[in-house]
């Protein structure tokens, strides 16, 4: 007789290892359940209608000065027109402030003005009077030519006694030799 070795037989081993199979079978990570379906997303709400009432863009902020002002004059137009030495003929370069005045002035008729004629601080007292009297008498024949009444206008003459500069050489002289027009009434 032969023996046989003890232990399971071939069919309870074969058992074992299917039990074995399921068993790691079943403990297997489940499948996730698929992604529920995404329910159709609403149309965006329709724009309100159009208003009937219509609302203007505001208005620019005016900037600069108040049309008519002494401020405008000054800024807009130039308030001083300058002489050579010893001169009281209207210059060429004072030609388009001269024309630029006189244009403001006949758009605002209500204005009246002083010219103010200025000499330097060379030459007697009362030379320089005379020299500035001229120069402003020169400055209003300019405007009457161009159409302002000369009831509108009046002159003095400051001579030497009002300098814009106070120096004591050409520069300084040369901005002191002007006739200055200031407006008295009728401005804002």
């Amino acid at each position: 007789m032969t023996s046989r070795p003890t232990g399971p037989s071939r069919p309870v081993l074969f058992g074992l290892f299917g039990l074995s199979l399921l068993a790691l079978a079943g403990c297997a990570t489940p499948k996730p359940p698929p992604p529920a379906p995404v329910a159709a997303a609403a149309p965006p709400a329709p724009p309100p209608p159009p208003s009937t009432h219509y609302v203007p863009p505001p208005a620019p902020i005016a900037s600069g000065p108040l049309p008519g002002t002494q401020q405008d004059f000054v800024v807009n137009v130039g308030d001083r027109v300058y002489f050579d030495y010893d001169q009281y003929a209207v210059r060429a370069g004072a030609l388009p402030v001269l024309t630029a005045q006189a244009t403001w002035l006949q758009r605002y008729p209500s204005v009246r003005i002083r010219l103010e004629g200025n000499a330097d601080e060379r030459g007697t007292e009362e030379y320089n009077l005379a020299l500035g009297a001229r120069r402003a008498a020169a400055v209003k024949a300019f405007l009457v030519e161009h159409g302002i009444a000369p009831s509108r206008i009046e002159t003095i003459s400051y001579g030497k006694e009002r300098p814009m500069d106070p120096g004591s050489d050409e520069a300084a002289w040369a901005k002191n030799r002007n006739v200055h027009t200031a407006l008295t009434a009728g401005a804002p």
